[in-house]
């Protein structure tokens, strides 16, 4: 491999202009594609295989006309100080904005009135009104929302206060400015790690190039495959990430090619040959951990995970000919201005004074056992609370207090209880029963026994009279266990109650559907793990050419996910510096927190551990002894690595500041992941490992070495290729 890339490495370089010339193409069509197409589908989020998504389909059979999943908003009343809703002065202002509700867009399906739906507490205080949409919340058109919006101004206008509720107002995260601010902060880190600023804005030019044929892409495929707009969020924030890295570690190889004194052209192969060959199975791993996102069997998830892993190709494929093509154009400024001078910088050249990563590395040979155990103890004491960890889906009570929607939330929970905000919907399929009326009066009497129930609604039927939908309120609020655990009492009695009647009783409901969620990502984790970690090892066996290298990776992966967990129930969950990271509310961790950290984390996991340790591996194969080549490996990667990693937590660092909790979460979770894996795990425990294992740790049984193919990342038929045939000798001509 590493010759083949050598050799595409000096093609790009010499047909620069052409390798060039095709990229900005490919933009260009796919910016093209991306303006001309159809907009997108809404996006919609099923469940296949879980109760809650067999009954929404069930209700769309069942209740023609009506959309189980249409978005819903909730408008919060309360009286002035000292007044009651029920007072003629505030109850007309009330019915003025029900009128308007009613009124304010075709997309509106009905709006309750709070004094004939029993939506007045008992307080008298505080009354609602449920409005319900004919689509669902992703589908919704700004128009409506803005006509929501000012029916409760003019309520508040009128002397009330009237606050806003429910999956209406949703709207998906902007996150320009965070990608702003990351690619700010990319760009100072590369300068910095460079001294050059062609050096430095080459990795971000790649980047974006990539980030933008991948992003329009999917644009333009967005109705075609049905792909929603959440996908190309992660696409970007991923092909973002790893085409900085990859176009880091090329340029950062190419620089010390030039160093020792090699032509451009042949430092342009040399350095994608083997750093190439390092970027084309960091990727691998990467697209590994995306496309493995498939086995949790959420369409949604899937499709983000395997347009993502696209993103990665085209970010490899960028890095392997742009870069080399770009290089071309660039000469020798990507040199510092010293290089060009010929004083070329001491940590670029052999022999000079140590860099920073030769001196760690030095450090972490004379005291390994000390390295290690302060790494292990250190993550194993912060991954503690991990033990404790609760997850779920977020509802409007993690909303921060200044939004409409936590407002909402809390004057229902005063006016009705906590388990108001979360009802549940109570199917009854009385298809095969002889009485369905009876088998729904049976389950809603059976239900309402229950402990944690609040409150049951009577039974309304479709019209052929076959099934039934009941509400049930709980007593605690959406988010908690004892809800959880309603869900799954419900279902045990209803269903029982149900069947005696010959009729079968099911649980849906925006709460019930998040539970199903949670526990479909929970069952899933641990298969996901199993196959990403278990493919990953095989590569790197590939790779590396050994078993404990590769199983080292695996298990520090394993420990920097853990601790970023612990790191995340200790704040989001426990409360722990709360205050600090802006986190108003603390509640169950995000269910899909565990599964989408391990994806992205153990991609650039293993990005890391690719650049640095086939450094370490090349060195070793060309005859140094194991700890002169880790000591070589950090000379000239742990720079680079270091720089990547800064980068990566500084993107993932800017979304802590989203007002969205699920945001915040993501950013401070995957920003703790990445600095615990790649200051800790391999800056520290890596070295330290492989200081203890010296030779062993290249171990790799003699059948193994004959199955696994020989894939050269360490360029070591390369060397031999480059390397000069020696002189023959030729017979010296008798004189005659």
């Amino acid at each position: 491999m590493a010759t083949f890339l050598y050799k595409l490495g000096r093609f790009a370089f010499r047909r620069r202009r052409f390798v060039a010339l095709i990229w900005v193409a490919l933009l260009a069509v796919a910016g093209v594609g991306a303006a001309t197409a159809s907009s997108p589908a809404a996006d919609s989020f099923s469940v296949p295989g879980t109760e809650s998504q067999k009954t929404f389909d069930l209700l769309g059979e069942r209740f023609p006309g009506t959309k189980a999943d249409g978005a819903t908003a909730r408008v919060v009343f309360k009286a002035p100080d000292g007044q009651q809703v029920t007072a003629p002065a505030q109850k007309q202002a009330v019915e003025k904005v029900v009128g308007e509700l009613k009124a304010s867009s075709p997309q509106v399906a009905s709006v309750s009135d709070p004094y004939l739906a029993k939506g007045v507490a008992k307080s008298g205080t505080i009354a609602y009104a449920q409005v319900t949409y004919k689509v669902s919340g992703f589908e919704l058109k700004d128009d409506a929302r803005d006509a929501l919006k000012e029916a409760a101004q003019h309520g508040r206008d009128a002397g009330l206060t009237v606050e806003i509720g429910g999956n209406a107002l949703q709207a998906m995260p902007e996150t320009g400015a965070t990608e702003v601010i990351g690619i700010v902060i990319s760009a100072v880190v590369l300068v910095i790690t460079f001294g050059a600023l062609i050096a430095a804005g080459l990795p971000l030019l790649t980047a974006l190039i990539g980030v933008g044929i991948g992003v329009s892409s999917i644009t333009a495929l967005g109705s075609v495959l049905d792909l929603s707009s959440t996908t190309s969020t992660l696409a970007m924030m991923i092909g973002l990430a790893v085409g900085i890295d990859y176009a880091l570690f090329i340029v950062s190889r190419y620089r010390s090619e030039l160093a020792e004194g090699r032509e451009r052209e042949e430092a342009a192969g040399r350095a994608v040959g083997t750093a190439g060959s390092a970027v084309v199975f960091a990727g691998l791993t990467v697209v590994i951990a995306l496309v493995g996102l498939s086995v949790v069997n959420i369409p949604m998830l899937t499709k983000m995970g395997i347009a993502a892993a696209g993103t990665v190709v085209i970010a490899v494929l960028v890095a392997l000919t742009l870069i080399p093509a770009l290089l071309g154009f660039a000469g020798k400024r990507v040199l510092s201005r010293k290089a060009r001078k010929g004083a070329v910088a001491a940590s670029e050249a052999e022999g000079g004074k140590p860099n920073m990563g030769t001196r760690w590395a030095r450090f972490v040979l004379r005291r390994p056992v000390a390295v290690l155990l302060a790494g292990v103890v250190g993550l194993g004491i912060i991954a503690v609370p991990a033990s404790s960890l609760e997850m779920g889906l977020p509802d409007d009570g993690a909303q921060p207090t200044s939004t409409t929607q936590r407002k909402a939330y809390d004057l229902l929970s005063d006016g009705f209880g906590p388990g108001f905000n979360g009802p549940l919907m109570l199917v009854v399929d009385g298809q095969g029963s002889k009485d369905p009326k009876a088998a729904a009066a049976g389950v809603a009497a059976t239900v309402s026994k229950l402990d944690g129930v609040a409150a049951v609604t009577p039974p309304t039927f479709n019209q052929t009279g076959d099934t039934a939908l009941l509400n049930v309120v709980p007593k605690s609020k959406p988010s908690s266990t004892e809800t959880e655990d309603l869900v799954h009492e419900i279902r045990g009695k209803a269903g029982d109650a149900a069947r005696d009647a010959d009729a079968r009783a099911l649980v849906t409901g925006t709460t019930a559907m998040n539970i199903d969620v949670s526990e479909k990502l929970n069952d899933a984790l641990l298969p996901y793990l199993a196959l990403v970690v278990g493919l990953a090892f095989l590569l790197l066996m590939v790779v590396f050419r050994s078993v404990l290298v590769p199983l080292k990776a695996a298990l520090g992966f394993l420990l920097s996910v853990v601790a970023a967990l612990g790191a995340v129930v200790a704040v989001f969950q426990w409360g722990w510096l709360a205050d600090l990271f802006g986190v108003e509310q603390t509640g169950p961790v995000m269910s899909m927190m565990p599964i989408f950290m391990v994806g992205v984390v153990f991609g650039l996991a293993m990005d890391y551990e690719v650049f640095l340790v086939t450094r370490m591996r090349e060195a070793f194969v060309h005859g140094e002894r194991p700890g002169q080549a880790v000591v070589t490996g950090f000379r000239h990667g742990a720079r680079v690595v270091t720089a990547a990693a800064v980068i990566m937590i500084s993107v993932f660092a800017g979304f802590i500041g989203s007002s969205e909790s699920m945001i915040k979460m993501i950013g401070f979770g995957l920003a703790v992941a990445v600095f615990f894996d790649a200051f800790v795990v391999r800056m520290a425990i890596v070295p330290a490992v492989l200081a203890l294992l010296g030779r062993a740790a290249w171990w790799l049984p003699k059948w193994l070495q004959r199955a696994l193919p020989n894939v050269d990342v360490e360029g070591e038929q390369l060397q031999k290729h480059l390397a000069p045939e020696p002189a023959e000798e030729r017979p010296e001509l008798a004189k005659v």
